[in-house]
């Protein structure tokens, strides 16, 4: 009799100990705050408690009320990528409407340091390994947080604008359709003959310099004239830099969405894998 109870005692307590272990995987949006920075971001958590996280970083939007909307299409556009299901990826609503371009790298820093120092303690977890990812605008500010602080490495996708002061002086002189992005920087500094430097500043070609992690780019080779204009300067700077970690080129066919599209990802889904579990 003794022995019975003893097993059903053995027994009831693994049943527990594995139950308890049994985490469900969730989705949820959390406003989050570091440095009295505040962000909002779309938080898609895998059932395991140490897991390596993914912080993605959305596109150009015309209006902040689709931030939500980018942010988990963002989100979702990386983790149909991602050939592993055990990362957690934190999607950022970075806004855009109503600040000067890149001016919205203060959010981006915040969701990376919340993630580093503060993730653990709010979302109950331990988090392992940290990767930066980001698309078009998303991928200007994660090759701008690569300048700034060291993680596991970085993913960017089509990253730019690469050069406001030559797309800036396009849309001045009407060669191109005017955008929200130049027209507010003009309000403020004037025209691109006027005040180049401000406009250089906050290009990406001002931020080829001093990478602290690695960093693999992605980019169609069909994209927008205006990419492909500044695109061999661009990755001549960065093969050229003398600070910096290891930076890798996968160039394929398609356009600005190519590493989204199936049809033409093949090559460029392998090897953003093959650099994350190579890290």
């Amino acid at each position: 009799m003794r022995l019975f109870l003893f097993v059903s005692l053995v027994l009831f307590s693994c049943q527990k100990d594995d139950n308890s272990n049994q985490l469900a995987a969730s989705r949820i949006t959390k406003s989050i705050t570091y440095n009295n920075v505040k962000v909002n971001v779309v938080i898609d958590k895998p059932a395991v408690n140490n897991p390596d996280v993914l912080i993605v970083f959305h596109g150009t939007i015309q209006s902040d009320a689709e931030l939500m909307v980018a942010t988990n299409k963002a989100l979702d556009e990386f983790k149909k990528i991602l050939n592993r299901d055990d990362m957690m990826i934190v999607s950022v609503a970075h806004p855009q409407e109503f600040i000067l371009f890149g001016d919205n790298i203060a959010q981006a820093e915040a969701a990376l340091l919340w993630v580093k120092n503060k993730a653990n303690e709010e979302l109950g977890v331990t988090i392992g390994k940290i990767f930066l990812a980001g698309h078009s605008q998303g991928g200007y500010l994660v090759t701008r947080l690569n300048t700034m602080h060291q993680t596991n490495g970085v993913i960017a996708s089509a990253p730019g604008p690469l050069n406001l002061v030559y797309r800036c002086e396009l849309e001045e002189n009407g060669q191109v359709e005017a955008s929200a992005t130049c027209t507010k920087l003009k309000n403020v500094y004037g025209l691109t003959s006027e005040n180049s430097a401000a406009y250089y500043e906050r290009s990406l070609l001002n931020f080829t310099n001093g990478f602290k992690s690695d960093i693999i780019f992605v980019q169609g080779l069909n994209d927008s004239p205006i990419q492909m204009h500044s695109w061999p300067i661009f990755k001549q700077e960065i093969q050229n830099c003398t600070n910096c970690q290891n930076s890798q080129f996968v160039e394929i066919a398609g356009g600005h969405n190519a590493l989204f599209i199936s049809s033409l990802n093949t090559l460029a889904k392998q090897e953003v894998n093959d650099f994350i579990n190579s890290h």
